[in-house]
C-alpha cells in the first residue's frame, strides 16, 4: 500500500514537472526555426564564394543580392507597419543610420573580405560579434565587463588567430586584408546592434529590420550605378541564380525565421542555438567549396564557439 502511494506520488510529481504539450511544441518549433535560420545565414558565404568563380566583383555581386532582396524587405516593412504610427523625422534618421552601418556597410565589407579568405574563417570572425558589442558598451556607456567575460573573449580571439595564422601562411597578405575587411564588417554590425536597442523597443524588431534592410538595398544599388557602367550588370547566368538564392534563402528567409524563433523561445536561447552556424559553414565549405579541414580549424572553432557561449551566457 505504502509502495503504491509512493509510486503515485512520483508519477504526479513527474507529471507536474514535465512541460505541457503546447509548451513543448512551441519550444521545438522555436529551436527548429533558430537552427534553420542560423544554417541559412551561414550559407551566404558559400554562395558568395561560388559566385566569385564567375569573375564578378563585390560591387556587382552585392547589387544583385540586394536588388532581389529589396521587394521582400519592403514587403516585410509594409506588413509590420500596418496599423502603427507613422515614423517621425528622428525615426527616419535612425533607420537611415542603422541601415547604413548594420546592413549596407557590414554587408559590403563582408563581400570584399570573402574575395580572399575562406568561408570558414569569415564565419568565425563574424561570430565575434557579441564580444564587439560588449567592448562598445564598455567604451561608449561605461558598462562593466565581468572577469569571466574577459577570459571568454580572450579564448574566442585566440581561436580566430589560430585559423587566421594558418590561412595567412598559405594565402599570404591577401588573406590578411580579407580578414581585416570581415572584422570591420563585424564592427559595423556591432555598432548597429549597440545603437538599435531603443529603436527596436519603439518600432519593433521586424519593422526596424525591414526598413533598415530596405535602406541598405537601395544604397547597394546606388553604389553600383555610381561606380560601375551599366554594362557591368552583364554577368554569367549562374551569378543571377546564385544571387537570387542568396537574397531569398540566405537573407530574407533567415531574418523571418530568427524573428519567429525569438518570439517563441526568447533571444537568449535563439542566440545559443545559432552557435550551429560556424559548424554548418565549415561543413558546407568542405563539401561544396573543397575548403581545407584540419586540426587548426577544429581547434579554432571550438575556442571561438566556446568563448562566445561563455560571453553570452547569463549568470545563474
Amino acid at each position: 500500500m505504502l509502495r503504491a502511494t509512493r509510486a503515485g506520488t512520483v508519477r504526479r510529481l513527474a507529471s507536474s514537472l514535465a512541460p505541457a504539450p503546447a509548451e513543448s511544441g512551441t519550444l521545438l518549433r522555436g529551436l527548429t526555426l533558430a537552427a534553420a535560420g542560423s544554417i541559412a545565414f551561414s550559407g551566404k558565404a558559400i554562395i558568395v564564394k561560388l559566385a566569385y568563380r564567375y569573375q564578378v566583383d563585390a560591387v556587382t555581386l552585392i547589387m544583385y543580392r540586394m536588388l532581389f532582396a529589396l521587394p521582400l524587405f519592403a514587403l516585410m516593412a509594409w506588413w509590420s507597419s500596418r496599423g502603427k504610427p507613422a515614423l517621425t523625422r528622428r525615426d527616419w534618421l535612425g533607420v537611415l543610420g542603422l541601415g547604413f552601418t548594420g546592413y549596407y556597410l557590414a554587408s559590403f565589407l563582408d563581400f570584399l573580405g570573402l574575395q580572399t579568405i575562406t568561408a570558414s574563417l569569415e564565419r568565425l570572425i563574424l561570430y565575434l560579434n557579441p564580444t564587439l558589442v560588449l567592448l562598445l558598451g564598455w567604451a561608449l556607456y561605461g558598462r562593466r565587463i565581468a572577469h569571466r567575460q574577459m577570459v571568454a573573449m580572450a579564448v574566442s580571439y585566440i581561436g580566430v588567430v589560430l585559423v587566421f595564422g594558418h590561412e595567412v601562411r598559405i594565402e599570404g597578405a591577401e588573406a590578411a586584408l580579407g580578414a581585416l575587411f570581415v572584422f570591420l564588417s563585424a564592427v559595423s554590425y556591432a555598432i548597429y546592434l549597440t545603437y538599435s536597442g531603443e529603436m527596436v523597443h519603439r518600432l519593433g524588431a521586424l519593422r526596424l529590420a525591414g526598413l533598415a534592410t530596405s535602406v541598405a538595398c537601395v544604397l547597394c544599388i546606388v553604389q553600383f550605378l555610381l561606380l560601375r557602367p551599366l554594362a557591368a550588370a552583364e554577368v554569367a547566368p549562374q551569378v543571377i541564380w546564385l544571387s537570387l538564392l542568396n537574397a531569398t534563402v540566405c537573407t530574407a528567409l533567415p531574418v523571418l525565421m530568427v524573428m519567429m524563433a525569438i518570439e517563441r523561445i526568447g533571444a537568449g536561447l535563439t542566440a545559443q542555438t545559432g552557435m550551429i552556424g560556424p559548424m554548418s559553414t565549415i561543413v558546407m565549405g568542405v563539401l561544396i567549396l573543397d575548403e581545407p579541414f584540419n586540426g587548426w580549424i577544429i581547434a579554432g572553432t571550438v575556442l571561438v564557439v566556446g568563448g562566445i557561449y561563455l560571453v553570452s551566457r547569463r549568470k545563474a
